[in-house]
């Protein structure tokens, strides 16, 4: 089993979410989600802990495909146009440094139209373990 077959089947919070990792390998991981009526908060738009979900499966797959077993220690997200029920939205994760220990990522969540919804950086650990893939 490969990581992206391991994050959709593990990570439940996220696949409750509806997102799923549709692409992953050594340079970049998407993640993607429709929202739907269950994502909106009282302003009628995507709640930012669903778009922070979304992203935050796109940096598990891609800190994650080396085969160490890696957590988030720090992430930011910067909100910069708002997602609405129907937008098909995409998380792409791609590598600021790819440090053996302390590696650091960039997302871009953008919308059917390539709209930027959301930026995210995040810091991971790599732990001296496998994960079980």
């Amino acid at each position: 089993m490969d990581i992206k077959e391991l994050l959709n089947r593990t990570d439940r919070f996220a696949a409750n979410a509806g997102c799923q990792i549709t692409e992953v390998d050594e340079q970049h991981a998407v993640a993607c989600m429709t929202v739907t009526a269950s994502h909106l908060n009282g302003g009628n738009v995507c709640q930012g802990g669903a778009l922070f979900t979304l992203a935050d499966l796109a940096i598990a797959a891609l800190m994650n495909h080396s085969g160490q077993l890696t957590f988030g220690i720090n992430n930011s997200i910067i909100f910069v146009s708002s997602a609405r029920e129907g937008d098909v939205l995409r998380a792409e994760a791609c590598h600021v440094a790819n440090h053996p220990k302390i590696p650091s990522v960039e997302v871009r969540v953008t919308n059917q139209e390539g709209r930027l919804i959301c930026h995210v950086t995040g810091m991971g650990y790599r732990k001296a373990v496998p994960i079980d893939v």
